[in-house]
């Protein structure tokens, strides 16, 4: 006999990746489907989507691909960018990335798949390490109280100025700039400024703080520190200047210039800001980096965004933990000043590895060694008649040609090295980490000029002032001294690595937040050179196979979503969301209705829709929620008709945020458009529409998408994110835009939301190659099997918890809702307790609390399989049952596996008093000891961190010699 014939074509393509991608296979989806009571996957989809918002044509998207085709495509792509030593400094800078960080934490899924560290049991290695992060910041500002971490440069400039507004005494007045910022941070200031009414000044202030700009009252005040023009100034008299005006004085300071400079913090700053991508983090055409804010310790409680701090668990041992955790702005709603919901965590502990494993002795050779060339580089310039334009530098030499700026620029190029043209006589040249001295021989070549590098540096001082070199001590933890060899960074980070919970290990079914597979073939290409060290302001010829990876990616998520333009600018969900209330906000303003300024948003709504509503000069208007989790129709055809004439824009998170595909989500969105309004349809849970609904046809004008959730971008441990916005064609014109790079937006835009023109541009290959490997069909399966998914978990678990809510068919749509409110009030057990006796079975708890309290808001993703997914819904019910042992009263409410939870190894030592045994503690049903995950803490006492607030590590004197 012969074997069954197999097309060549078909035996060449191999296994579709999709099969990869999407954990149950056919056999699993078949036993899914049968206990949720339907044949395939398109007769339960037709079943839970409404007709009125089904597409009915298929994605047009290229065909799907192969890992091996998807990669060479990206490497075709990859060669078309010309990566020349760059020299163009603002912000960004060549760097080095000790290999033993960039394999064991940028590529190592144990960090890039963890999510934010709300359960902190599960997550004291990436605390420890944003800890170290802020530590690093603290000291190096001279400031006590660090965050763990910003978007990026530009927008934590733009938090400083919301805060020095908020702490301030000075109440109206201006904000004031140096005009030596850098440019990109000044362009988002003003884009955040001029919704909320601050007016922004930009005025040389070398000399001091203009007497007619005085006058006029001044709230808060920006220096750069050393300048974008690379001069180090004496900034002192400045803010002591600023202060007696009664203005927060904000520094945007250079990390690895603090290494040699006296600190903001010793200078009187109160708040400083910055970047840390210098300190190994690959440019990326502009990120994902993670900014950074330190501050006053008096402003610790107002400081935007997280903070790492340090209490005890329930053994009085020491543990991290989010501090002041519901402080998080946007949870404030309409009341925040801020909508941060999210960090740059990866990029923080990269940052941060990269202190611990050069110490404070290595990161000052660096930037000496950075310094030496700079002095080295102005030396041979001014030997060869050129002009150097500032006397005291760090980096970073401006040289004076007058109108010859663009012909040296060019001829640097030709030399294989770009510089920045500041204008037609100005040419900035910025050294660093990876400067050779072969660049700056190109650099005097184009300039015209020859000189000898060692006769030089025979001859050549350092040019930083004597009165500002900086003499105190920093980074004397013992953790910044441990970890010289790589044997010793390796099992450091491998130690914290193993104390943590990330998709590694197990299922994350994190309501929401869509913790789905991020595949290797995906991430290999965002550390390829090509990609990661091309600088975000290099000349756009140089970057073809980026701005084509960008056009196409931009294009195919505008067939997703049915939108007609989409900006990838936006390098966080909350950051698209601002972006697209801005473009709402500047077309009725060009409409000449300025008085639209009433945003409609449910009170089920996602807490940063509120605070980017309050962001874009919007006043939020709250519409009730019915009882079955939909909007209420009443109140809101009420409030359009009350505020009809007002009425800017309804923001709706669809499918909702309770879960359920509405059924008159169509109707709504027509009710707004005859009032005159627009349609905002919230992203986040896109994953349960692509391939069977697009916003933009149902309804939607605006949509922001987290292609950190839908499109694979792995959470980071809470960053990098990244959160384009998509609009029909008549916001278009508003999208946002860049000083910069022109290309990067619409002339008529809004301004920057983030420091880059293309926002984190070295994570879209991830976005890219999934819908590139995914195709259409693929794409679709993978929406109907995430909702099978949450169908499925819904008809297991409903015999035991409620279901909260349900759509069309009593189904829910890529998540579900849990009611553990009637289970808590008749036996005590808590939905903290349920989270955190999950740990003891080996996974991270559901979404607590959100959008209701008491409940879990489960979200299984189309990436687990079958046997997960059993695994988890058994553990649900076992602890059911532990539940009904409490209601019973064989164990008491306040001694039982659940209020104990989690158990530790070292739990198990000693004396056992309770009254369940050490097994029914650490191995509950179905858990093995070969398989047991290990927290490393019992329960945290968050009440007793945010008392005794501490979010650095402590001193070297606090430890024995």
């Amino acid at each position: 006999m012969t074997a069954n014939r197999i097309p060549l074509s078909q035996l060449e393509r191999g296994i579709p990746f999709e099969q990869r991608h999407i954990g149950p296979d056919a056999e699993a989806q078949a036993k899914m489907l049968a206990q949720v009571g339907y044949g395939s996957l398109d007769e339960l989809t037709a079943a839970a989507v409404p007709d009125v918002i089904r597409t009915a044509d298929a994605l047009n998207l290229p065909e799907a691909r192969t890992e091996a085709e998807v990669l060479a495509e990206l490497r075709s792509l990859a060669d078309r960018n010309q990566v020349l030593s760059s020299m163009i400094g603002l912000g960004y800078y060549g760097t080095f990335t000790p290999p033993v960080i960039l394999r064991n934490v940028m590529e190592n899924p144990a960090w890039y798949t963890a999510y934010t560290p709300y359960q902190p049991e599960i997550s004291q290695g990436r605390l420890e390490a944003l800890l170290n992060f802020q530590t690093v910041v603290a000291d190096l500002t001279g400031l006590p109280t660090s965050g763990a971490s910003l978007l990026d440069e530009g927008t934590a400039a733009a938090e400083a100025m919301s805060l020095a507004r908020r702490v301030g005494k000075v109440k109206g007045g201006v904000f004031l700039i140096d005009a030596d910022a850098l440019p990109q941070t000044i362009a988002v200031i003003e884009t955040r400024a001029e919704p909320i009414g601050v007016e922004v000044v930009v005025a040389d202030l070398s000399e001091g703080i203009p007497a007619e700009i005085a006058e006029r009252g001044v709230f808060g005040v920006l220096l750069q520190y050393p300048g974008a023009s690379g001069a180090v100034r004496e900034i002192k008299p400045v803010i002591d200047q600023a202060h007696e005006l009664g203005a927060i004085v904000t520094v945007c300071a250079d990390l690895l210039a603090l290494t040699l400079l006296v600190s903001p913090g010793e200078l009187g700053a109160d708040i400083a800001v910055g970047t840390t991508q210098r300190f190994g983090v690959p440019m990326g055409f502009g990120g994902p980096h993670a900014g950074y804010m330190a501050v006053q310790a008096k402003h610790a409680r107002s400081l935007p965004g997280r903070l790492v701090g340090v209490s005890v668990d329930a053994d009085g041992n020491k543990a991290y933990r989010l501090a002041l955790q519901t402080r998080e702005q946007h949870i404030r709603r309409e009341k925040a000043t801020s909508n941060i919901c999210t960090a740059q965590v990866l990029l923080a502990v990269m940052a941060g590895m990269y202190a611990v494993y050069h110490g404070p002795d290595g990161l000052r050779t660096i930037a000496r060694r950075t310094h030496r060339y700079a002095a080295l580089l102005a030396a041979g310039l001014t030997a060869g008649g050129v002009e150097v334009v500032h006397g005291a530098y760090f980096d970073t030499v401006t040289a004076r040609v007058p109108g010859r700026a663009a012909e040296v620029v060019a001829a640097a190029r030709e030399g294989g090295v770009n510089l920045y043209q500041a204008d037609a006589d100005l040419v900035s040249i910025a050294c660093d980490e990876t400067t050779l001295r072969a660049d700056i021989e190109a650099v005097w070549a184009a300039f015209g000029v020859t000189a000898d590098i060692e006769a030089l540096d025979a001859s050549t001082e350092d040019t930083l002032p004597e009165g500002l070199l900086r003499s105190d001590a920093y980074l004397t933890h013992p953790v910044f001294h441990q970890h010289r060899s790589e044997t010793a960074m390796l099992r450091y980070l491998r130690k914290l690595a193993d104390k943590d919970y990330a998709l590694d290990r197990g299922m994350i079914p994190l309501g929401s937040c869509t913790m789905k597979l991020n595949a290797t073939t995906e991430m290999e290409p965002v550390t390829w050179p090509e990609f990661g060290q091309l600088h975000p302001f290099a000349p756009a010829e140089q970057a073809e196979g980026y701005l084509t990876l960008i056009t196409e990616l931009e294009e195919r998520l505008c067939e997703v979503t049915g939108y007609d333009k989409v900006s990838i600018q936006p390098n966080a969900g909350s950051q698209g969301e601002l972006a697209g209330l801005l473009a709402v906000r500047a077309y009725h303003r060009a409409n000449g209705d300025e008085q639209r300024t009433i945003c409609l948003i449910p009170s089920s709504a996602h807490g940063t829709n509120a605070a980017s509503a309050v962001m874009a000069g919007m006043k939020v208007v709250v519409v009730k929620t019915a009882d079955d989790g939909e909007v209420d129709a009443d109140d809101l055809r009420a409030k359009i008709e009350q505020y009809r004439d007002e009425l800017a824009v309804l923001m709706i998170t669809y499918p909702s945020t309770h879960g359920v595909f509405e059924e008159h989500v169509a109707d709504i969105c027509a009710q707004v458009h005859e009032a005159g309004g627009q349609v905002y349809v919230d992203g986040a849970n896109l994953n349960a529409l692509v391939g069977l609904a697009k916003p933009g046809h149902f309804g939607g004008d605006v949509s922001h998408l987290n292609l950190h959730k839908t499109f694979c971008i792995p959470h980071g441990g809470g960053g990098p994110g990244v959160g384009p916005v998509g609009v029909r064609a008549h916001l278009a014109p508003y999208l946002p835009n860049h000083p910069l790079q022109p290309t990067a937006g619409p002339k008529t835009g809004v301004g920057p939301i983030s420091a880059a023109p293309w926002g984190s541009a070295g994570i879209l290959p991830i976005s890219w190659s999934y819908v590139r490997l995914m195709g259409g069909d693929g794409l679709k399966r993978a929406t109907q099997v995430a909702v099978l998914g949450a169908n499925y978990i819904a008809k297991r678990l409903e015999p035991h918890y409620p279901v909260l809510y349900t759509g069309p068919g009593n189904l829910v749509a890529h998540e579900c809702i849990i009611d553990l409110r009637p289970l808590s009030k008749a036996t005590g057990v808590s939905v903290d307790d349920i989270a955190k006796r999950l740990i003891d079975y080996g996974f991270h708890a559901p979404t607590m609390s959100f959008p209701v309290a008491g409940t879990l808001m489960i979200e299984p993703t189309e990436s687990e399989d079958l046997a997960e997914i059993d695994r988890f819904c058994d553990a649900m019910i076992a602890i059911r049952g532990e539940i009904e042992r409490v209601a019973g009263g064989e164990w008491p409410v306040d001694d039982n596996p659940l209020a104990n939870s989690p158990h530790t190894a070292a739990a198990l030592g000693g004396e056992w008093n309770h009254p369940y045994s050490r097994d029914v503690a650490v191995f509950p049903g179905g858990v093995t000891a070969a398989e047991k995950y290990w927290p490393p803490v019992r329960r945290i006492d968050g009440a007793f961190g945010d008392r005794n607030l501490v979010c650095s590590c402590p001193p070297l004197d606090e430890y024995d010699a």
